[in-house]
């Protein structure tokens, strides 16, 4: 006897072979075909015009050399300027929000004069 997990009584129940085999009323579909994986080619997508370049320079090389280089910065910081200013706002954030939730708390804290 073959059994099947129904979802209507959350229990087990007596099922043909084919029903146990394919639970839930799933039914395997017929194997389809998947595409070719498409890899980086030097041919343009159908559809892009010829005049614009499929494929841009191979920037992983250069990013490699910036961020293995060891000039005692940390990671996030290599990159110069922007990251800097990212860094800095960031900071400035944390540090204003932090500020700001321990006023409001102080304030919050405070009894009410009652008049």
């Amino acid at each position: 006897m073959y059994y099947k997990f129904s979802g209507f009584t959350q229990r087990l129940v007596g099922a043909t072979a084919a029903a146990a085999y394919a639970p839930q009323g799933l039914k395997s579909l017929a194997p389809t075909e998947s595409p070719d994986p498409i890899f980086g080619t030097s041919k343009p997508a159908p559809g892009l015009p010829a005049t614009e370049p499929f494929l841009g320079t191979n920037k992983v090389p250069d990013l490699q050399k910036v961020f293995q280089r060891s000039d005692g910065l940390p990671i996030h910081l290599k990159r110069g300027y922007p990251d800097r200013m990212l860094y800095r706002t960031t900071m400035a954030l944390t540090i204003g929000g932090t500020i700001y939730c321990l006023v409001a708390l102080y304030i919050a804290s405070q009894p009410k004069n009652q008049k």
